[in-house]
Formats: structure tokens, sequence, C-alpha cells
């Protein structure tokens, strides 16, 4: 515990440092203006030995600065605004004390004072920091705990809506989007009387199974992983979705996205996974990896349902496959 006096009454000092280590307070430093406390407390000045008090016994009549501007100047800074501050003073004026507490002051010891009052009033104070520190000390924890909890949480929740394989979100977090940007885009078009739409592509890898069959599961996968990321560095906007529908199939949700750039998305990622030129020797479409694509866009509003819109995008990826496969088609 260590305790700073500032007063500059040297048989005042020498009476308190005396009372204070009688009661076993070892640390103890004795300043006689505010402006040497100033520098001791590193706050006149930037001092590599500043100190850092458990408890301010200070005099209300200094030289330079009187007790109470001293006190304000102390507590005004926030690494010291803990300190419990004692305030010696040679009167019981009211309006002196007031002042006294109002500068922050937690207690005032009269001159001259009872060594017994003196002790016990020293004790509290220290008992008061000890306490304050203690309850800083287990927020500072609970804080700590909390941020733990809430990146734990993220991950969680991030981990619980990503498909392991190819690392882009899953059905799950696909459905979820989708409820949550026609809800949105609704909202606006009523909010606005505008017409903002929601479009969606759904795509199929080309004769993945011949792929898996030939090439076996692990090169599968790979395919499936280098498809995913494609999709997703060719789509460039924060709102843009990709994630995987089942097996070898992935869905895109475009807010905000009419259906003819819907449709030039869609012809994007096309050329873009055909660009990558994965052998595929046993598709009967083309000798490298293919995707067929499906594009259905909505304005929505009450009239229509998730399911109808999921499913003619569905459809319209049915007819690119059924027309030849590699190609897009809209509903």
């Amino acid at each position: 515990m260590q305790i700073l006096i500032i007063d500059d009454d040297e048989s005042t000092q020498f009476l308190l440092r005396n009372l204070l280590e009688l009661e076993g307070y070892e640390d103890i430093i004795v300043t006689n203006s505010s402006e040497s406390a100033m520098e001791l407390l590193g706050i006149s000045g930037f001092n590599n030995d500043a100190i850092e008090p458990n408890l301010i016994i200070l005099d209300l009549h200094l030289p330079d600065l009187d007790g109470i501007q001293t006190c304000m100047r102390i507590l005004g800074v926030e690494k010291f605004q803990d300190i419990p501050i004692i305030m010696l003073t040679g009167s019981s004026e009211k309006a002196s004390l007031r002042k006294a507490f109002d500068a922050g002051a937690v207690d005032y010891i009269t001159k001259p004072f009872d060594s017994i009052e003196l002790i016990s009033r020293v004790r509290s104070a220290l008992k008061l920091k000890h306490e304050v520190d203690l309850r800083k000390t287990r927020e500072a924890e609970l804080l700590e705990t909390n941020q733990i909890l809430e990146e734990f949480v993220a991950r969680l929740k991030q981990a619980s809506d990503t498909d392991g394989l190819t690392l882009v979100a899953n059905r799950r977090c696909f459905d979820e989007n989708l409820i949550k940007e026609f809800q949105r885009i609704k909202r606006m078009n009523f909010q606005a009387e505008a017409k903002l739409t929601l479009s969606l592509i759904l795509l199929d890898v080309d004769h993945f199974k011949k792929y898996n069959d030939n090439y076996g599961h692990v090169e599968g996968d790979y395919c499936l992983q280098r498809v995913a990321r494609t999709l997703t560095e060719e789509l460039n906007r924060p709102g843009d979705l990709v994630a995987r529908y089942g097996g070898e199939e992935f869905v895109i949700l475009l807010p905000n996205t009419t259906l003819e750039e819907a449709r030039s998305v869609a012809e994007r990622l096309r050329k873009a996974v055909e660009d990558m030129q994965i052998k595929h020797a046993f598709s009967s479409t083309s000798p490298h990896v293919t995707i067929s694509l499906g594009v259905a866009s909505l304005i929505p509003d009450d009239n229509v349902t998730l399911n109808l819109f999921v499913d003619s995008a569905d459809k319209a990826m049915y007819q690119a496959k059924t027309t030849g496969r590699n190609r897009v088609v809209t509903f």
C-alpha cells in the first residue's frame, strides 16, 4: 500500500509518517507542494518513475495551489480517478469541507488530528480503494469472459452457417438469408413505393456423377471446392450470397438485382467455370467441367411464396440441363 502525503508543514509530515509507519504502512512518500506532487504523479510532465499511490493525504492549504484545486487536478486524470483523497484541514468550516467533497475527496481530518481517528480513516479509505480495485478487476475479467463468449458464439454461428467441404454458405444459411432479403426488399418496396427485385441462380455441375465415379471422390471434392471458390470470386457485391444447395448444386442469392442483371451474372459464372478447364473426359457436354444455370427473379410482395420462387429457378435449371447443359436459362 503506497501512501502519498502532500503537506508543506514539516511537523505534520513527521507526525503523519511516524503514525502510519507504526501501523505497518512502510511505503510512504512525502512532498510539500502541489507542483512537486504533480511531478511525482507524472501529471505535469513525462516521468518514467511516476507513482500511482493507493491513498493521498492532502493538506487543504498549500503554498502554490490549494488542496481543492490540487484534488480536482489529480482526479481529473483517468488513471487516478479511483484514488481516495483525505483532506487535512485546520478548520471544520462547512463551506471548505463541501468544496473538498465536491472536488472528489472521500474524507477529511481536522488539525490537530487524533491518532486513532487518523488511522481509522486511513484504513477505511484503503479498504475502499481495495474494494474498488477488486470490483474493477472482476469487471475486467467479466468483460474479457464476455468477449471470449461472443467470439466463440460468432465462430460457432459461422461454422453452423458454412458448408464444411466448399467453405461457402450452407443450405440452412441460404434459407435464412432468402427469408431475410425477401422481407427486407418487400418492406423497402412498401415504404418507398418502389419495385426492387430479388433474383436467384440455381446451378448444377454437369455430369458430376460420372466425374466422381471415374476420378474418385477426393478429386470430386476438390472439383466442388474449385467451383465454389470461382463462384465466390466472381461475385463482387457484399450482399450477394453463394451457398451449396446440396450435392453438386449451388445457389446464388442476388438482392436488388433484375432478371437481366441476374442472367448476366449467371453467364459470367458459367464462363468462369468453363475457363477453369478442369478436365472431364467423361462428360458428353464438354471435355471440361461445366455448369447449367437457372435464373428466376421476382418483386417481393404478399402474392408470391418463396417455395414458388425457388421452384422457378429449379425449373429453369432443369431446362438448361435438358436442352444441352453448359448454358443459362431464365424462368
